[in-house]
């Protein structure tokens, strides 16, 4: 048998209307607990697990000729915005834990692929990135001051011996170095 039900509320209570002609005659049976309201009559079946628990002492039913009333008291007077759980509710309840990512590692893999298929001046450049990046302030020092003072010429990690003198010029073997007109 098809059986339709409706709902509205108040902010005191909900009310459940199943059309249903002679009620009475059917035998209908409701039974209301704290979050499920069960009716049933001659071939019919209604089993609702509620959005929000109810007061199951203050709530009642009432026959009429056409329909049958079921008046639940609310716990709290919260708005409902539907009547029955969602399906999906057990679901959403628990979502699955995501393995949490390891940033650090993903960082240093794209670091390692970038060396590998760095060639030429681009795999020198990226050595001294990676001296530089991992180097003692000390050290960072001494190849700033020993690249800078040589015009790019020298580059040195060694702090004790770059932090007494300036450091001289070096040009690579059969080139030499011109001062650029000041």
């Amino acid at each position: 048998m098809s059986v339709k039900h409706d709902w509205y509320q108040s902010e005191a209570k909900v009310v459940i209307t199943v059309l249903l002609k002679n009620a009475a005659e059917k035998h209908y049976a409701v039974e209301i607990s704290g979050q499920r309201v069960h009716m049933t009559a001659d071939d019919y079946d209604l089993d609702l697990m509620l959005l929000h628990p109810i007061v199951a002492e203050r709530s009642s039913h009432k026959a009429y000729s056409t329909k049958v009333e079921i008046t639940l008291a609310k716990e709290t007077g919260v708005r409902w915005e539907s009547l029955e759980k969602p399906a999906a509710t057990a679901a959403m309840a628990a979502p699955p834990k995501t393995k949490a990512k390891n940033w650090d590692k993903l960082v240093s893999e794209e670091e390692q692929v970038e060396e590998k298929e760095a060639k030429g001046e681009a795999a020198l450049n990226n050595l001294f990135k990676k001296i530089y990046s991992t180097s003692s302030p000390e050290v960072q020092k001494a190849m700033n001051k020993s690249f800078s003072e040589s015009g790019g010429t020298v580059l040195s990690t060694n702090w004790g011996e770059v932090s007494k003198e300036k450091v001289t010029v070096k040009p690579p073997e059969g080139t030499e170095f011109r001062e650029w007109e000041k």
